[in-house]
């Protein structure tokens, strides 16, 4: 039998010193481009300000060719900023319906899903991409679509770590895999990246790396963004090996490439800076966490913002306890050399120098704590909004269902009978304008529910004369509804007119008469109102 021999220990630690080299020298190159990423952010921007220009200069184009530029527009917006993308989405969707053109409808709805998905939206997700006639596409976005089904039903079933609905989504992932596998040509992008992640969801580790490993060595052949996502993967896998320095390695590509795209929509910093938090790089992790939640903010989607102000409280929790670590250090080295006169004076120094910039670090994480909370509060407050105003909107709708069933009946009943007459007597028992008025009861008392405050705080806005003084029995008045609306968020004037059955201009009257009687300024006003927060 061959005998083995053990490695040399000095050799095992060299290669040890090798690899973090490695590693500590992939993330000096993603600190040295993250020092350059307002350039890559500018080229961004230049490029969507000549496709805005384009758009502007073709009015009369046809629809076929606004359709390829607001397209280019979005592709430039996806991964950028999240309502911009939304809003060129939708107009992709008009523009198609308008075409007339099923391929484009279908494939403007694909590119709206991914928005929603991107934001957290699994409903609105489904909904969309439920009314997509796949059978009407072509292959590219046939692709496109059964990847996109695929991604939302693997989120979703991480989202929901549910077992029983957990299973059903996976197994309907996989299904969306093995269509899109069976479409694309085995060297692809699509084919090699989906059986990776197939392979990752079934717990099949080595098959899985060796598909994306195919992939890192076609890298020239992948777009960034392609690129970023399998390096981001591939990490992930890595790790569950037990490489962590492959792992961050990953990471660090991944990151670069978003940067060097201007990608937003990303998780891969969140993702490294979680792993040198548990690796025990403090600062490095504070530094890179503070990035990822930078771009969660100018992406503007409130999941991306959800997931990085998960753990950055965690991580500046633990930089604030490193820092003050240091701080109880220098205390002892000033204790230790004031016995030597001639150092007093220059440890002195330090220390003040030192403190001034634990203050100021200090200040920053408190500053970020703060905003962190407000957006906490934004979230809860609109959950709240949404819940109530969802269990508003189910009531009224079986109120008047129930209504429409009973006024059905009754001249079913009168027809049979074959008394006509008295169809007209069921007819004139209908009161709209008590119906409007029960509606509009019914929204005061939710509204009111949720800002209990509001008239109060509405009247100290005015002169006492000024205020406003309700009935007996009255919730609000016409006035106070209409800025009712206004925090609820319809600030729109038509769509205020529609809902409480007055013209545009009778709107524009009580908001003007309201806004002159003020002892606030016109133009503060409103964000006055808007700062009154629930219960």
């Amino acid at each position: 039998m061959k005998k083995y021999t053990s490695m040399p220990k000095g050799f095992i630690i060299i290669i040890l010193l090798g690899l973090q080299i490695v590693a500590h020298a992939q993330l000096a190159d993603l600190d040295v481009l993250l020092e350059k990423k307002e350039q890559f952010v500018a080229q961004k921007e230049q490029s969507i300000l000549m496709l805005k220009k384009r758009l502007a200069a073709n009015p009369n184009a046809s629809l076929e060719s606004r359709f390829q530029i607001v397209d280019n527009l979005y592709n430039e917006y996806r991964s950028f900023i999240y309502d911009s993308a939304f809003a060129y989405a939708k107009r992709l969707i008009d523009l198609g319906y308008e075409i007339n053109d099923p391929e484009k409808i279908g494939y403007a709805k694909t590119q709206m899903g991914f928005t929603t998905l991107s934001a957290g939206m699994f409903k609105e997700t489904f909904d969309t991409l439920n009314t997509v006639k796949v059978s009407q596409l072509d292959d590219s976005t046939k692709l496109e679509y059964y990847s996109l089904m695929a991604r939302a039903l693997y989120d979703i079933s991480d989202f929901n770590r549910d077992a029983f609905y957990s299973d059903n989504y996976v197994a309907m992932a996989d299904k969306y895999i093995e269509f899109a596998t069976s479409m694309s040509e085995p060297d692809s992008y699509t084919f090699l990246y989906l059986n990776g992640l197939h392979n990752l969801r079934v717990e099949r580790t080595d098959e899985s790396v060796r598909y994306l490993n195919k992939l890192m060595a076609k890298k020239e052949h992948l777009t960034n963004h392609e690129f970023a996502i399998t390096a981001s993967t591939l990490s992930y896998l890595h790790l569950k090996l037990g490489d962590t320095t492959k792992a961050i390695n990953l990471l660090a590509e991944a990151c670069i490439s978003d940067i060097e795209s201007a990608i937003k929509e990303t998780s891969a910093m969140t993702s490294l800076a979680s792993l040198l938090y548990q690796q025990g790089d403090i600062d490095a992790a504070y530094r890179y966490i503070n990035h990822s939640m930078e771009d969660a903010n100018f992406y503007g989607a409130k999941q991306r913002k959800s997931e990085v102000g998960a753990i950055l409280p965690i991580i500046a929790s633990a930089r604030l306890n490193y820092v003050d670590g240091q701080r109880k250090t220098l205390l002892w080295y000033s204790i230790g050399l004031t016995v030597l006169a001639i150092l007093t004076i220059f440890f002195g120094v330090s220390a003040f120098l030192q403190f001034r910039k634990l203050r100021k670090k200090d200040k920053e994480i408190s500053d970020k704590n703060i905003i962190l909370t407000e957006s906490n509060n934004k979230l809860s407050e609109a959950n709240k909004i949404k819940e109530e105003y969802l269990g508003y909107y189910f009531n009224i709708n079986s109120d008047y269902i129930e209504k429409i069933e009973k006024f059905k009946r009754s001249v079913d009943q009168k027809l049979i009978q074959k008394k006509y007459d008295d169809i007209r007597f069921v007819m004139s028992k209908i009161d709209l304008k008590k119906e409007r008025e029960d509606l509009y009861q019914s929204f005061d008392k939710v509204f009111l529910k949720l800002f209990p405050d509001f008239v109060e705080i509405f009247n100290s806005y005015f002169k006492e004369e000024d205020q406003i003084i309700l009935e007996k029995d009255q919730l609000l008045n016409t006035e106070l509804r209409i800025f009712a609306l206004i925090r609820m968020g319809v600030s729109d004037s038509d769509k205020l007119a529609k809902i409480l059955g007055y013209s545009v201009n009778t709107i524009y009257a009580y908001k003007n008469r309201v806004k002159s009687k003020s002892i606030l300024p016109n133009d503060e006003f409103e964000r006055r109102i808007m700062e009154i927060e629930a219960i």
